[in-house]
């Protein structure tokens, strides 16, 4: 008797994507193991030589989509996602940035997480770990004794942006979890769901410090705190055992959030270490952050952004209430839906 056929999912993997340069292979071997459990789309927004190497090179792998020009302040990942919702029927979509790496079964619980939730918001964890990643990974740390990460991948059902969401903004994954919010979506936090990520280089890595400050802008609870960071580290300069204090906090939270389901098995305790490294760098970019707000908002591939995210009341009122003047899904219930059917990991 013949093995029984699995069911593909009805689903999608977008990767919104922007190069300067053709892939190397690396991304290709990735789409081709991606390309054998779920459809992929891309949507490309680099220059015209490179977007026909690459239409060569994943033709037969993927849909391979051109995304349209971002305007002056426009964030061209965000406007590449929305081309990818437009295009794609199917009820459950994976986004992830290029340098997201998911395996078969962390893909498979994904979309197991998704028969039940509007939005599931996994963890990354830097797959290598050189020491600019180690020192992103404090961070992620932090975040995650706080509440929860803000990772380069999200899973979402469809139905759950009725509207798209806004494409002005610079921290688009935030935007995104808000707008599902808004609209009474469930949102998943899947502290669990480690997904491999591969590091930057360490130029871009440092290039990236004051944008990723910006983000907090659009928590203003959060940039208080950082922004009350420096006047504190530079009050407790004179009395070293305050600066003692400071940094056995932010190692103790760090901590926390590495301990935090199943974290220990995934994080090193030398990623604990560089927290405080990593709190002494946003204080000190928390203030050239708002520099840049004075300035007419934050620089980023070409646009200059002034809104980090929106808050879910302006959603609310600006995004979900263009049908019929009110929220689309206020109230809805996940649990009602079909369950999709997805294939079971490779043993």
């Amino acid at each position: 008797m013949g093995a029984q056929r699995t069911t593909r999912p009805d689903a999608v993997y977008l990767l919104p994507l922007r190069w300067d340069h053709a892939d190397d292979g690396e991304l290709m071997r990735y789409l081709r193991r991606l390309a054998a459990w779920i459809d992929v789309l891309v949507v490309d927004g680099s220059p015209p030589y490179v977007f026909a190497q690459h239409r060569a090179a994943w033709g037969q792998l993927v849909t391979h989509l051109a995304s349209r020009a971002p305007g002056p302040d426009e964030n061209g990942k965000a406007v590449a996602v929305m081309e990818g919702l437009r295009a794609s029927r199917a009820p459950l979509v994976v986004i992830a940035d290029d340098d997201v790496r998911y395996d078969e079964a962390g893909l498979t619980r994904m979309l197991r997480l998704l028969e039940d939730a509007d939005l599931v918001r996994p963890q990354n964890r830097f797959q290598p770990l050189p020491w600019h990643a180690r020192w992103d990974t404090s961070r992620a740390l932090v975040n995650r004794a706080a509440g929860g990460d803000y990772p380069g991948t999200l899973g979402v059902r469809r139905d759950a942006l009725p509207h798209g969401y806004d494409t002005h903004v610079l921290f688009e994954n935030l935007e995104l979890m808000r707008t599902v919010r808004a609209g009474g979506g469930r949102e998943t936090r899947a502290h669990d769901l480690f997904v491999a990520r591969r590091p930057p280089t360490a130029g871009r890595f440092l290039s990236q410090r004051v944008r990723q400050a910006y983000d907090s802008q659009a928590q203003p609870v959060r940039l208080v705190a950082e922004l009350a960071l420096l006047p504190l580290i530079v009050g407790a300069a004179r009395r070293p055992r305050r600066l003692v204090l400071l940094a056995a906090a932010a190692l103790l939270t760090a901590a926390c959030g590495r301990a935090r389901a199943g974290g220990r098995r995934e994080f090193g305790l030398s990623c604990v270490a560089f927290t405080p490294v990593w709190l002494v760098e946003r204080a000190v970019c928390s203030w050239l952050a708002i520099g840049h707000l004075l300035a007419g908002g934050m620089p980023y591939s070409g646009a200059r952004l002034r809104t980090a995210a929106h808050s879910e009341r302006w959603i609310r009122a600006h995004v979900l209430a263009r049908d019929g003047g009110r929220p689309a899904r206020r109230g809805a219930r996940p649990s009602a839906r079909r369950p999709v059917a997805v294939r079971p990991p490779a043993h």
